[in-house]
């Protein structure tokens, strides 16, 4: 019987790269989803591909304690995925409150809406991320390093997650944390990453533009491989192996940005652009890679996508969707 059926699921995040994923692949499951939303992106994959008219939307924020607990308790929600969060680094350090608002207080809000339905709520995925670990020289990071963010989103990444398992130690609240590498993938419309933004300068036939001096290291890890994961450690629940745990989710395959434009410029057949390094990057962890044995052993996970196959997924995403808003753009201009 397929887990997911006619489960009540809330998402927050849903208009997110990985809360667009996510809820697709529920609703492809026939779960029954319910999204809390702060803002309606129009560019989001939730609303491009008509995710929101099969969901339920609640409007609001995550830090409203008492809209958090309506929804969870008048929609009978079995089960959580609590990715709303400000995710951006270069946002974060330039307006820490705000980020420290929604990623840290709207974890703890929805955390303890859920303690007040004890019994109803059987599982809660919360999504921290690999930058909580802060800085390492010995790398890869495992679930064992302990966690020491130092700029705002890591330390608010940080914070979050410690909290989530705090939930877990002293109320038995059924919660898992997941901490992911760089999420990539169809639907990412926030140009300054380093993938979107590469694609789309080639697209316009422009060199990509590379912030860092380039040597900085990331796990980039595909969308529809973070989604898969997220269901895996979701169905696990409230298992002991799962509940209480955090777990890294990475495509454990250390990448340079340099070494990243550069994939991205062969798959497109772009040699000839050259990337312009700005090396002004700051406020960000200079190496960073996950080491993912403790989900493969006990999840029995391992992502399905090569780098290489997932970048021409998303390339060729690109390529129709940007394509087809620039000629919708010609369209309306030219109704004026």
């Amino acid at each position: 019987m397929n887990f997911w059926h006619k489960r009540k699921v809330l998402i927050t995040g849903a208009t997110g790269l990985l809360g667009s994923s996510l809820t697709g692949e529920l609703l492809n499951r026939n779960a029954t989803v319910v999204c809390l939303l702060r803002d309606s992106d129009p560019a989001s994959r939730f609303f491009r591909d008509g995710l929101f008219e099969r969901v339920t939307r609640i409007s609001g924020m995550l830090e409203d304690y008492t809209l958090v607990l309506r929804a969870l308790n008048e929609h009978e929600i079995n089960t959580v995925f609590h990715l709303g969060a400000q995710t951006i680094v270069g946002t974060a350090a330039r307006s820490p409150l705000s980020t420290f608002e929604s990623n840290i207080k709207g974890t703890w809000t929805l955390l303890e809406a859920c303690r007040q339905l004890p019994g109803q709520v059987e599982r809660i995925v919360v999504a921290s991320s690999d930058k909580a670990y802060g800085c390492y020289k010995n790398l890869p990071y495992t679930e064992e390093t302990p966690l020491a963010g130092s700029f705002p989103y890591d330390v608010s990444k940080s914070c979050a997650d410690l909290i989530s398992l705090s939930y877990f130690q002293t109320y038995k609240l059924p919660v898992a944390v997941t901490r992911c590498g760089n999420l990539f993938g169809a639907g990412d419309l926030n140009f300054s990453r380093l993938i979107p933004g590469t694609i789309r300068s080639v697209l316009e036939n422009q060199a990509p533009v590379i912030r860092s001096d380039g040597q900085f290291i990331r796990d980039y890890f595909y969308v529809r491989d973070a989604a898969e994961a997220y269901l895996k450690l979701a169905e696990r629940m409230p298992d002991r192996a799962a509940t209480g745990e955090a777990f890294n989710f990475g495509n454990e395959t250390p990448t340079s940005v340099i070494e990243m434009v550069q994939r991205i410029l062969h798959l497109m057949n772009a040699g000839h652009l050259k990337p312009v390094i700005l090396n002004q990057a700051s406020n960000e962890i200079r190496k960073q890679y996950l080491d993912c044995s403790k989900a493969r052993r006990a999840l029995n996970w391992a992502p399905r996508y090569e780098l290489d196959t997932a970048l021409r997924e998303t390339i060729a995403w690109y390529e129709v969707e940007l394509s087809f808003d620039s000629g919708r753009a010609l369209t309306e201009a030219a109704r004026l």
